[in-house]
């Protein structure tokens, strides 16, 4: 059966992006959720659509320039026909931000925070607001004329401006336009009373701009924000062995500053003779031109939230804080892996044991060399200086920086420079293929024998987002992975992609074959009449052949349940194709970022973890890892996060045949469950310590597999992804790019 013949099964990934934005939003009018957090969801909202404009319609943009007709790997939409199709769904969505905006703004007065309406002053305001305008603002502004002698300038990506429509005597009509410099502060405070008055510097600086433009005559007036492309891609002509790499990035970075505008958004009521001469100056045609009435620029309810928040009398306003658990004293982590395995789940538990054993791992004399794939790491990152200190201490420190992390390129040019100063070897990676992974090889000398510890993950080596995003740490002694890890490293430093693992995932070539193995190996069980499951917790999906081969499953019987944070190109329950498939996504405090898939239950069950989704781009275009866990406590462990997952009727929203998603209610006289916070308690006791060496159960996986899915899994090994032995050389450093 072919599940992928058929479009409508699917859900448009451009549109499924959008229903995740839109869960997202829902959280900015949910009432159980704390004024302040709604703040934060609103912001988040805006943050998304920023980069779902700068990323995917970008990317749509530039397919419909070149008109090669190229259509999405799942519902075959061109990209016009995609562009068409999401434009009313933005505009549907942005009206139910400038909604629940004006709910925020009327709750926050209920609570003696009030907006400032420039167009209510009364005297005594007046008075106050223009002269902080013409002391604080005016000093700093840069305002610029277009007219014949002026041209039209440059406008930054997602920076607002002040335009004006001018008359003189002389000179009859031009334009005026004053950015809106980002080093104002985005939010202004004053006590009025008992009361807390905010307002924003944009809407301050558009009331008394006029009077910057003595001599002319203002006609109208608005604000506007642009956002450009930032699809950018490393073309095969810079690739050339003799320029660094670094250099192309930092070339690219300026460029993306430049490139196409693909939205225009206006004050509500804007003047079409302004929209008009914008849009004709940044050729946006008029479908990607939205007036709102909430902020251009939502990042600035991040800095409502944070200031409420430090006034420190308003605590039920925000969740109860809720730190990461730190490990108990005397706790070594370092130690403890060679007793037994350990499982670190972020953000519940500190990742400060992480940081620790790296820094044991600098200053043991045993040790010889440290090896880190680092994708996106904080501005300070404590990480990176601990390889630096070990590389200072005479270890062999490899650190492989992916260069192209979007809208981190910047932070890793640096970090890879500074890396690069302490004496620590650094690459960049593939040309064709984005090093996602999350893999950390510490090897040690001790009489004469190597020993490996290894750690894989499924988040980036970053502290800041430790805290904020949910995600596994796997750390073992395991000699057979530390091997996998070493030829994985290897492999990487000679740009070769890695065929041969046995317990390890490795993209593209040893990951999505070996997931699809897993399902034939179910699909072969329920077919039998024997219990046959899966549970499938990642952030996206829309690989067809994963697809097909779920809804395979599920005409036979399997039991599938998928936990999809956010693009989900599949439809549960559809009859006859999916009817066994029921997804669910969890949108709450914490972004779920874990990838967990599980295979059967029991004794039988078989559990990964993995820095990869289910998309083609993360099964087929990066090199993404994982690894299958067989120590019985930690895999049981894993299957307890997916039980509590899918018990959740707090963050939980289920999706509907039509592709739509439902909140998940508590069942008649149930309590509510928050999967999130009720983790807290799960790993209570995580960091367990042992006086012993445990043993883990490591099952003959490899010989395993049932003879009735023989046939489909030679099948889907003979049909997985392998660059063709000709010109394999050619496609890895980019002289066949695809």
């Amino acid at each position: 059966m072919d599940f992928a013949a058929d479009p409508t099964n699917y859900v448009n990934r451009e549109l499924s992006w959008l229903d995740f934005d839109s869960r997202v939003l829902a959280l900015a009018k949910e009432k159980t959720v704390p004024l302040g957090e709604r703040l934060k969801f609103a912001a988040i909202f805006g943050s998304n659509m920023d980069e779902f404009f700068m990323v995917r319609v970008g990317s749509l943009y530039d397919q419909t320039l070149v008109k090669n007709n190229k259509t999405d790997n799942v519902t075959h939409m061109t990209a016009a026909e995609q562009i068409a199709a999401i434009t009313p769904r933005v505009a549907e969505l942005q009206a139910k931000c400038d909604k629940y905006f004006q709910h925020l703004v009327t709750a926050l007065a209920q609570e003696g925070y009030r907006k400032v309406d420039f167009t209510k002053l009364s005297k005594q305001q007046e008075h106050f607001w223009k002269a902080y305008f013409q002391r604080e603002l005016l000093p700093l502004l840069s305002p610029q004329i277009v007219d014949s002698r002026h041209p039209f300038p440059f406008l930054n990506n997602k920076d607002i401006y002040y335009m004006a429509q001018l008359r003189s005597k002389n000179d009859g009509v031009c334009y005026g336009i004053v950015p809106v410099s980002s080093q104002f502060e985005r939010v202004l405070f004053i006590k009025d009373g008992e009361e807390t008055c905010f307002a924003f510097v944009e809407e301050l600086v558009a009331h008394y701009a006029a009077t910057i433009f003595a001599g002319s005559s203002v006609q109208k007036q608005c604000l506007f924000r642009v956002t450009r492309n930032a699809d950018i891609t490393v073309d095969e002509g810079m690739m050339d062995h003799d320029i660094d790499f670094r250099d192309v990035m930092s070339d690219l970075l300026k460029k993306r500053r430049k490139l196409a505008a693909v939205r225009l958004q206006f004050w509500p009521d804007a003047p079409q003779e302004i929209v008009k001469f914008l849009r004709e100056k940044l050729v946006v045609p008029a479908d990607r031109c939205y007036a709102q009435t909430s902020p251009l620029d939502t990042g600035c309810l991040f800095k409502l939230a944070g200031r409420i928040s430090g006034d420190g009398s308003h605590n039920a306003m925000f969740y109860p804080p809720a730190k990461p658990m730190q490990a108990p004293a005397g706790y070594d982590l370092y130690t403890e892996v060679r007793k037994h395995d350990v499982l670190l789940a972020y953000p519940y538990q500190s990742i400060r044991p992480f940081i620790r054993m790296l820094l044991r791992a600098a200053a043991d004399p045993d040790v010889v060399s440290i090896k880190m794939t680092l994708y996106r790491m904080a501005s300070d990152s404590q990480i990176v200086n601990a390889l630096i200190a070990a590389a200072e201490n005479g270890k062999e420190v490899v650190a492989m920086v992916e260069l192209r992390a979007r809208f981190d390129e910047q932070n890793n040019i640096d970090w890879s420079k500074q890396l690069e100063d302490a004496g620590c070897t650094v690459f960049y990676g593939f040309d064709d293929y984005k090093v996602h992974s999350k893999l950390t090889l510490i090897t040690s000398r001790k009489d004469g024998k190597y020993k490996y510890l290894t750690q894989i993950g499924t988040g980036n080596y970053n502290e800041k987002t430790s805290e904020l995003y949910t995600d596994l740490s796997f750390i073992t002694t395991r000699q057979e992975i530390g091997e996998e890890a070493s030829a994985v490293f290897n492999n990487m430093a000679l740009q070769r992609l890695t065929s041969e693992a046995d317990t390890m995932l490795v993209a593209p070539l040893r990951f999505k074959s070996v997931l699809l193995e897993e399902m034939d190996r179910q699909i072969a069980l329920a077919m039998q009449g024997k219990p046959a499951s899966m549970i499938l917790k990642n952030n996206s999906i829309n690989d067809p052949q994963i697809i097909d081969k779920i809804s395979e499953a599920s005409c036979a019987g399997v039991r599938v349940d998928m936990i999809v944070r956010g693009i989900c190109c599949v439809r549960a329950g559809v009859p006859g194709r999916t009817e066994n498939v029921h997804i669910r996504s969890l949108v709450g405090r914490y972004l779920e970022h874990s990838r967990i898939y599980c295979f059967g239950s029991g004794e039988n069950m078989r559990i990964y973890i993995a820095s990869g989704d289910f998309l083609t781009r993360n099964t087929e275009r990066r090199v993404e890892v994982g690894v299958r866990v067989d120590d019985p406590t930690i895999a049981k462990k894993l299957r307890g996060i997916l039980d509590l997952q899918l018990r959740d009727t707090v963050n939980a929203r289920e999706m509907q045949p039509d592709g739509t998603y439902t909140k998940v209610k508590p069942a008649p006289g149930q309590p509510p469950v928050d999967s999130q916070m009720a983790m807290f308690g799960y790993f209570q006791n995580g960091f367990e310590q042992a006086t012993e060496k445990s043993a883990p159960a490591v099952k003959p996986v490899t010989k395993r597999a049932a003879a009735a899915a023989q046939p489909a899994v030679r099948a889907r090994k003979a049909a997985a992804l392998r660059p063709a032995k000709t010109g394999l050389l050619q496609n890895l450093f980019g002289r066949n790019k695809k």
